[in-house]
């Protein structure tokens, strides 16, 4: 738009010495200053929305000269023409003390006009850039949704071609893989994959049949004149984005469902660790109860033995009492009588049993002397030999 209405000075003819602007204090100048500022900026914002109006509204060499045609300040509201909402003209009067530009501006009902379009403009871009990315998001996440597809029948694939081929097709005694089984496995995913082509293309066929009897019913729509119009397909916004809504809503009451058994499974996990460990607590308290019970089986037999015992050891040391109350020492004399009595017979013991031995020494000695006088007197027969090794 225009630039910033320049302040009024006085003509130099009346006042020739006078400058308005002396008068003022520095603070008050640079307040003036600062209002300017801003009024500029606001002044800017307004321009740089009108270029682009006339840029939207007229052609590319018809802006400017409607600008320069208009010479007079121009009443407009929102209902006059283009040519009206663009008449903006300068009016210069000279005189001795200088010239003073005046700018004449759009009324407050045309800026309105055209901050209300302009705001319309923006908004339907904005919704054409929102259709625009939803539809580049939706690819893109149709792409990532076909690559995590991809990746994971990838994945299975190895997994199984590592178990079956690289780990369980291996002849254990040359350790290499079996060829016989690497060529079945191949073939049984060769005929799996002709088997899914199979079932794809019947299915695109069936889509194709139902393709064409959606376009069959849309041409007898057409026909009979049901083709639907901007008011229903608003309508059907209106009930997409109200079952927009309700999905939104299913899906927090999930999401929360999911949760709530997330936390009922950790709780249940909880529960059971704490069954096995109380579980493995009662087996071995299970275990130490019988180990009790035979120890307590083993003890009662030890008692019953030594009650046994115990009465037999009562029954002996009652005899023993009995006997010993019934005891009765005999005199000193006669003890010590009786002592010597056995000296004097373990003695004479003693002399007998060393007589034997002297008896026993001088049979040998006689049995030898007599030997010898028959082996003096008679040839040593070989029947004899053993009998001197007898009195040897």
């Amino acid at each position: 738009m225009a630039d910033t209405e320049s302040v009024t000075t006085q003509d130099t003819e009346t006042q020739p010495d006078t400058d308005p602007l002396s008068e003022l204090s520095d603070e008050r100048l640079y307040q003036l200053v600062e209002d300017t500022l801003q009024s500029n900026d606001v002044l800017q914002t307004e321009t740089e929305m009108f270029e682009k109006f006339l840029k939207r509204v007229e052609p590319k060499d018809g802006g400017h000269s409607s600008l320069a045609s208009t010479s007079t300040p121009v009443t407009a509201t929102p209902s006059t023409s283009m040519q009206d909402l663009r008449t903006v003209g300068r009016r210069r009067s000279k005189s001795k003390s200088g010239t003073i530009e005046r700018l004449l501006k759009l009324s407050a009902e045309q800026k309105c006009d055209i901050a209300q379009r302009e705001l319309e403009e923006l908004r339907e871009d904005i919704d054409k850039f929102k259709e625009e990315s939803e539809k580049v998001l939706d690819n893109h996440k149709a792409h990532i949704e076909e690559g995590d597809t991809r990746l994971s029948e990838i994945k299975k694939s190895s997994y199984e071609f590592e178990r079956d081929i690289l780990k369980g097709g291996v002849n254990p005694r040359t350790g290499k893989v079996v060829g016989e089984r690497a060529t079945r496995y191949f073939d049984d995913r060769i005929r799996a994959k002709d088997t899914l082509i199979e079932k794809l293309r019947l299915k695109n066929s069936s889509l194709k049949v139902q393709k064409r009897k959606l376009q069959l019913q849309l041409k007898q729509k057409e026909e009979m004149g049901e083709v639907l119009h901007e008011v229903d397909f608003q309508q059907l916004k209106i009930e997409n984005a109200q079952y927009l809504e309700r999905i939104d809503e299913r899906n927090q009451d999930l999401l929360r469902l999911k949760l709530m058994a997330g936390n009922t499974m950790q709780v249940l996990n909880s529960y059971k660790k704490k069954l096995n460990t109380l579980t493995s607590e009662s087996e071995r308290l299970k275990s130490e109860i019988a180990s009790r019970q035979d120890m307590l089986t083993r003890i009662d037999a030890e008692t019953n033995s030594v009650e046994e015992e115990r009465s037999k050891a009562e029954k002996e040391n009652k005899k023993y009492r009995t006997q010993l109350a019934d005891y009765r020492v005999p005199d000193v004399l006669d003890y010590v009588q009786d002592k010597a009595d056995l000296y004097e017979l373990q003695k004479t013991v003693k002399s007998w049993e060393r007589k034997v031995e002297i008896a026993e020494m001088a049979l040998k000695t006689h049995k030898k002397t007599w030997y010898q006088m028959q082996m003096a007197s008679q040839h040593i027969s070989p029947w004899k030999q053993p009998l001197e090794a007898q009195y040897q």
